[in-house]
Formats: structure tokens, sequence, C-alpha cells
């Protein structure tokens, strides 16, 4: 049987290909490269277990037979990446999510849909559950992803009820470790960089909104507990580990041993103040929990960074 993974290329998406090709899968990845990285793929392909195709699911995905899995990764995850390709990441999150349901309904196959935890906004409810609504802005800059988001879960959904595909939502939270892109403007890829550097951390605002950071194993082992289930979710997987971002930035100036001080900037439109899953539902139903400590990712996503920058 085959696994898809669209989205395989980048930072989630190679990370998940792995581990199929170690699980024994034969994998599919779906990618046309506009944030992803084909040498995020380099062991994956060499195993001979991966067919990479160049393209974009949002105008066409090929005839698959034989799919077991369809990973719905497809996606800029981070607001350099989605900010600069507005139009992309609409399409991507409707066309693409529609085209990707149906290769899983002509396959009678397992759909899994990265969602986010964007879902949320700027959250009135802490720690966030599954049936929060969420406070988003839906004409704001950050409502490109929010929204594309947004609409894919609704069609996930609708594909679910009117055809009886076999569906699952996750939400996704911060979610950090090698392979991310230096410039993709997330807080940890950030700060490590600048550390490394010996250059003022940039902190938006006064730094005391927070987030959860999950250690990309822990994501992946939740992943693929979903695609073995049959919930449907949606289903938060993150780490409810809550710091603020001052206390983040503090703790990877330590690891690095930098001599980096903090620099300040205005807050963005539509930045989160708060961020932390409640995973209770992943814990009963999936019998996961993240387990890698945040000091034991950190120093790997370190020397991660020291090689390849």
């Amino acid at each position: 049987m085959t696994i898809v993974v669209a989205g395989g290329a980048g930072f989630l998406g190679s990370h998940l290909v792995d581990a199929h090709v170690k699980a024994g899968d034969h994998v599919v990845v779906l990618d046309n490269f506009s944030t992803g990285n084909r040498k995020n793929l380099i062991e994956a392909e060499a195993s001979g277990k991966v067919e990479v195709i160049d393209g974009d699911v949002a105008r066409d995905v090929p005839s698959i037979d034989h799919v077991r899995i369809v990973y719905n990764l497809a996606s800029p995850a981070s607001p350099p990446g989605y900010l600069v390709r507005p139009f992309d990441t609409l399409a991507v999150g409707s066309e693409g999510t529609r085209r990707l349901l149906d290769l899983a309904r002509e396959n009678q196959a397992r759909f899994v849909m990265a969602s986010t935890s964007e879902i949320y906004g700027d959250p009135d409810v802490h720690p966030q559950v599954e049936e929060y609504r969420g406070n988003v802005e839906a004409t704001g800059p950050r409502s490109v992803y929010d929204e594309a988001k947004r609409f894919s879960e609704a069609m996930t959904a609708a594909y679910r009820r009117y055809y009886e595909t076999d569906t699952a939502i996750i939400r996704i939270f911060n979610t950090y470790g090698p392979r991310l892109d230096k410039d993709d403007g997330r807080v940890v890829s950030n700060f490590i960089v600048q550390a490394l550097a010996d250059q003022p951390l940039t902190i938006y605002g006064k730094g005391l909104q927070t987030r959860s950071l999950c250690y990309i194993d822990d994501l992946i082992d939740g992943i693929m507990k979903v695609g073995q289930s049959h919930h449907p979710g949606p289903i938060n997987l993150g780490n409810p580990d809550e710091r603020t971002v001052l206390d983040i930035a503090s703790a990877i100036i330590a690891a690095v041993g930098s001599s980096s001080s903090l620099e300040y900037r205005d807050l963005p439109a539509d930045d989160p103040t708060r961020r932390c899953p409640d995973i209770s539902k992943a814990k009963n139903i999936l019998g996961w929990n993240p387990s890698v400590e945040f000091e034991v990712g950190i120093r790997r996503t370190i020397e991660y960074f020291r090689q390849t920058i």
C-alpha cells in the first residue's frame, strides 16, 4: 500500500515521510517546492521507497493507486511563506484540499488534514480545546492562512458527512526541530540563527505572549497515530509546556552560549497573545503524549543549525 504526503518536502512533511519509510511503507510525495526543500528528502529518496512528484495540488493531483493514507500538509506554514503567497495559500487550502480528498475517496483511503492552532486566532479560551470556535480576524493579513485552514476543515468534514470518506482533522501547534528553514520567521529558528551569530534576538511586543513548543519527533508520532486510527477529530497535537517568548529567547541564548542582547519591535497585526493546547483528546483517544523535554529538543535543533548555516 502507498502513503501519499502532500507537502512532503517541507519541515513537517519530510519528517513524516522518513517515519513511513522507516515503517516499511512506499511513499509518494506531492510538492511544488514553493516552500519545501528537495534536500529534506535526500535520505528518504535514497531508500528507494519514495517517489517525488513535482506539482501544485491546487491545480492537479495525479491518479495514484493502492493508497492507504493521504496526508494533506500542502501549504505555506509560516508568515513569510504565506504572506507573500496569499492567493496560492488560499488555493491550496480550498482546491488543493478538494483534489486530495477526491484521491482518498477514490482509493477508500484514510485522509488526514493538517490544520493549525491558528484556527483559534487570538484565543479567549485557555488552554485551547477543540470545541472552542476561535477568535479569528477574517480579513487581516494572517487571514489568508487562517481562513484557508478553516475552509479546508469544512471541506474535510463535508466529505466525511456526504461521501463517508474516512477523514481526520488535526490542529497542529508550534513545532520545532531539525529542518526548520532559517528564514521562515518562526520564533525558534529566528532566535537560534540570531544567537549563533551573536546578533540581537528580535522580540515583538513585550515578549510576554506565550507559545507551546512541540519537538518534531513527538508531533510526527501523533500524526501517525491519527493516521492509524479512525477518529475524525478535530484533535489538538502540541506540547502544553507553555512559555513566554522572553523565556524561549533566554533559554536559547543560554543553550548556544551567546552574547546576544534583545531587540524589541512592534507586535505584528493579529499576533496571538497566548497559545497552549488542551491535549486531553490526544491522550485519551490516541494514547499520545509528547515526551521530548524542551531543553533536549532545543539542543538538538541548535546542533542542526550549527551544521547547516
